[in-house]
């Protein structure tokens, strides 16, 4: 491949890394682009995960093996299988080298960088000679300073063996991975501030909003059940006037825990706070009496709180007799009723929408008055049709 060849192979595979809306799509971009970039069959994006001393693979890319998946779940190697990562990101490069990338054929090293060293290669090797590859080059990828993973791209058994022109274009496209992910880290840190309540880490009401007006759609395409916990968290105020709103912030975090936990219990659940003393458990796919379950603990561990009045919980389920939901303006609506039902009552367990109150059961919260502090919320549904 020419000079410029790989110029624009250099290009195209930053365009394509510019171009994903997702890690996944970035990590996919990265390797297809290292893989046709060095005229590959195959390529893979790993990070280093220092913590556990292990090689995880992101995605692979082209002719996959039969024990490999694009983006495998659990493919991870031990750093103590692979010598080589210790020489180039350890001695070589602390002592003022550079991670040079590194070529490795089925019979051994290419470029004898690990000559006369014990066990140099032996699993790569093997892997080689396994999956029916013939070479492979490893890049060492570099982000802020430090090793972050490896780019690494194979050609099968028979085709030319990858030289020192290769292996140093293979450092280049690395430097390039590297700024990709790192502008893929800043929008993805940027999107989860974006999307998260800062006092508690819960997700916030734009994230809520937008899961479920999601749900609501899935559950019109296909029926999945969609349940919404919206409860107050009572006496925030008292304690903010008493304590603090240092302590009133702290109680806040405190039963954000609680809520965790408790969405815990149903696979799925997004928790989140939606302004003020107001929270949420959505849950899409759970039986609606599990939701009823998971709500009924809530209340009862809120009630145990050392701060607070415990807390005043409505449900809202599409598999409980509420009728026909088509909006998430409905769905939040019934939920808010019935915890404005709960509040009044000062029940200590949830109130459902379409099933009996606590006190009185003849009681049809779908047609109960909604709470004013769920006012804030409400306003961002107007003139959606229900």
């Amino acid at each position: 491949m020419g000079e410029e060849s790989r110029l624009r192979a250099v290009v195209t595979l930053a365009q394509g890394m510019a171009a994903a809306h997702s890690p996944r799509d970035s990590w996919r971009a990265a390797a297809l682009g290292a893989c046709h970039a060095l005229t590959g069959n195959f390529a893979a994006l790993s990070v280093w995960e220092r913590e556990l001393g292990r090689l995880r693979v992101l995605a692979n890319v082209g002719e996959l093996a039969v024990d490999e998946e694009e983006f495998p779940e659990g493919e991870a190697y031990p750093v103590h299988q692979f010598p080589e990562i210790t020489e180039f990101l350890h001695e070589r490069w602390a002592g003022g080298g550079e991670p040079n990338a590194w070529v490795e054929t089925a019979e051994g090293p290419a470029d004898g960088a690990f000559e006369g060293r014990a066990g140099y290669c032996h699993q790569r090797v093997a892997a080689l000679r396994r999956r029916g590859r013939g070479c492979c080059v490893v890049a060492p990828v570099v982000l802020h300073g430090r090793a972050w993973g490896e780019l690494y791209v194979a050609r099968p058994a028979g085709a030319p063996v990858f030289d020192r022109a290769d292996a140093d274009f293979a450092t280049v496209l690395a430097s390039v991975v590297a700024a990709g992910i790192a502008q893929t880290e800043r929008l993805e840190e940027a999107r989860r501030l974006a999307f998260t309540d800062a006092l508690t880490g819960l997700a916030n009401r734009r994230a809520v909003d937008a899961h479920l007006d999601e749900a609501i759609e899935r559950h019109r395409r296909d029926g999945a059940v969609v349940s919404l916990v919206v409860c107050d968290l009572n006496g925030l105020k008292r304690v903010n006037d008493t304590l603090g709103h240092a302590v009133g912030d702290r109680f806040l975090e405190r039963f954000g825990s609680v809520l965790s936990l408790c969405g815990a219990m149903l696979p799925g659940a997004l928790a989140g706070r939606l302004g003020g003393d107001e929270f949420c458990l959505l849950v899409v796919g759970a039986p609606a009496d599990d939701v009823v379950r998971a709500a009924d603990e809530l209340c009862r561990r809120a009630a145990g709180l050392e701060l607070g009045e415990g807390v005043a919980c409505g449900v809202a389920s599409t598999a409980d007799a509420i009728g026909v939901v088509r909006s998430a303006r409905r769905l939040f609506r019934l939920a808010d009723a019935a915890q404005y039902r709960a509040k009044a009552l000062r029940a200590d367990r949830p109130v459902v929408a379409g099933r009996e109150g606590p006190d009185d059961p003849v009681v049809r919260l779908a047609d109960a008055r909604p709470s004013r502090e769920g006012a804030v919320e409400r306003r961002r549904f107007r003139g959606r049709r229900p």
